[in-house]
């Protein structure tokens, strides 16, 4: 390798530093999902990332989703999958799945992967410990079309009620990586799906988490010309939704990371999972990646 290659390569150890000496001994909480839990060289970087920030003294925390790996397993059993306004109806057949597929195969994989690139992973539900109370989701569907406000049923979809964070401190405690599921547990015990951001926001909220990062498959909020705004604060993103800049999936991304601001989450960031390494170069690097929201 040429002297050159190698002193750039330095120089970037450098740069990082003393973002690793700023964040010794804080929380991030990292939404895992899109294509980096898809493609096998971006779910190589994605472990290897986490297990660095584990190695230099940050405490990761790991939600996952898995929405495609809960459509093709109802399929392959002959259910059909249905959504309201982009939210997946969740009746008692398609909770069992649910369950199955994110709490079972898709985070035992997350964890499995984790240990065999030399970091040490446990997997978790929001059922453990009773770590993520839930309440049956209420959604109401409004448009020109309705005379009035159409209360839909979901089914088992719920919302975050209360996060309890024994189970994560002890954790917190060792070496190990937690690895979350979205599914909570409602006060009679029952089950429900829950949206991963939103879960991912409430425990960096919960945690004190120094920073919320989502993974996504788009490069960051874009302006009205498609380019990609780096830092955004929470008025900017407010006049963007009201200009229509900000739209679709997007939204709820937005608004997790402006709810997980107020409370107390010292930086919010929406970054391209389909990027190598992209959560090493969001944090450690001088430039970063993707949005953030302050």
């Amino acid at each position: 390798m040429p002297v050159e290659d190698q002193i750039g390569k330095a120089r970037i150890l450098i740069e990082s530093l003393p973002y690793m000496r700023r964040f010794e001994g804080k929380t991030f909480v990292i939404k895992y999902g899109g294509h980096a839990m898809v493609e096998e060289s971006l779910k190589v970087s994605f472990v290897k990332d986490v297990i660095l920030m584990r190695q230099v003294g940050i405490k990761p925390v790991v939600v996952h989703g898995g929405g495609p790996q809960i459509g093709q397993t109802m399929t392959r059993m002959g259910l059909k999958p249905q959504f309201v306004d982009g939210l997946r109806v969740t009746d008692q057949d398609t909770i069992n799945v649910v369950e199955m597929v994110l709490a079972g195969k898709v985070n035992k994989d997350i964890v499995s992967l984790i240990n065999l690139n030399g970091g040490r992973a446990v997997g978790l539900s929001g059922k453990d410990g009773h770590t993520i109370q839930a309440r049956k989701r209420q959604h109401v569907r409004q448009g020109p079309e309705l005379q009035s406000p159409e209360i839909i049923d979901l089914g088992w979809v719920g919302d975050v009620e209360k996060i309890d964070t024994t189970l994560l401190d002890l954790l917190s405690q060792s070496t190990l990586i937690p690895v979350v599921a979205p599914v909570g547990v409602g006060e009679s015990g029952e089950t429900y799906n829950i949206n991963a951001d939103s879960v991912a926001g409430a425990l960096a909220v919960a945690l004190r988490a120094e920073k919320l990062i989502l993974l996504t498959d788009v490069i960051g909020v874009k302006d009205k010309n498609g380019q990609l705004i780096s830092e955004l604060n929470q008025e900017q993103v407010r006049r963007l939704m009201q200009q229509e800049v900000i739209t679709g999936g997007m939204i709820p991304k937005v608004e997790t990371c402006i709810n997980a601001r107020k409370g107390g989450v010292d930086s919010t960031h929406i970054i391209d999972g389909r990027i190598e390494h992209a959560l090493l170069l969001e944090v450690f690097t001088d430039q970063g990646v993707g949005t953030c929201v302050r």
